[in-house]
C-alpha cells in the first residue's frame, strides 16, 4: 500500500497580518458609525440585544467580532470568537478569498454569488450585518475604491460625506 502524504499550504503572514489589521480598524468603525450614523443605528436597531456577529476566514481566521450589549450599544469584541458567544458568523473560505475581499477586488455580492461565504445564523440579521458592513466601508473608503467594494454606492448629502466620515475616522481610530 501506498502512503498518503497530505500537503498543508503555506501560512502566508502578510497576508494574515493585513487581514488582521483590516479586522481591526472595521470593527472599531462599526462601533463609531452605530453612535454617528443614523442608518447604522437603525440596523442594530432590528437586531436583539445581546447579538453578536463576526466575520473572518475558514478555519482560523482572523476574525472581527461585533456586537450590540444589552443596553443596546455596539462594541467591537475583538478576533477571539471562543470569548463570547457568536449568534452570526459570516466566514469566507480562506485567508485568500478574505484578502481578495478586503483588498477590494471583489465586492461583497460577488463574493457572496461566487459561494465564497458561508453564513450560521439568521439569513435577516445577516443581511442586516452585510448592510452595516458597507455603510462603514463608504465611510472608510474613498469613493473610486468603494465603488468596487460594494454593488451601489449612495448618493449622501455633503455633510454625510465629510462630517460624519471625519467623525466615523476619529471615534475608529480613538476607540469610542
Amino acid at each position: 500500500m501506498e502512503t498518503i502524504i497530505q500537503v498543508k499550504p503555506k501560512k502566508n503572514y502578510f497576508k494574515r497580518i493585513y487581514l488582521a489589521v483590516m479586522l481591526w480598524f472595521t470593527g472599531r468603525a462599526v462601533q463609531a458609525a452605530a453612535r454617528v450614523d443614523e442608518d447604522v443605528r437603525k440596523e442594530f436597531g432590528a437586531m436583539p440585544d445581546g447579538y453578536t456577529f463576526s466575520l473572518g476566514a475558514f478555519p482560523d481566521g482572523p476574525y472581527m467580532v461585533v456586537g450590540k450589549d444589552e443596553a443596546g450599544i455596539v462594541h467591537y469584541l475583538g478576533w477571539n470568537l471562543d470569548r463570547q458567544r457568536v449568534d452570526l458568523q459570516l466566514t469566507l473560505k480562506s485567508v485568500g478569498l478574505l484578502f481578495v475581499l478586503f483588498t477590494f477586488a471583489e465586492s461583497t455580492p460577488v463574493a457572496n454569488s461566487r459561494d465564497r461565504l458561508f453564513v450560521s445564523g439568521d439569513v435577516p440579521q445577516a443581511c442586516a450585518a452585510t448592510r452595516i458592513l458597507d455603510i462603514v466601508q463608504v465611510y472608510l473608503l474613498p469613493k473610486f475604491i468603494a465603488k468596487m467594494a460594494i454593488k451601489r454606492y449612495p448618493s449622501w448629502t455633503f455633510k454625510r460625506h465629510t462630517l460624519d466620515r471625519l467623525k466615523v475616522l476619529v471615534r475608529a481610530l480613538a476607540g469610542f
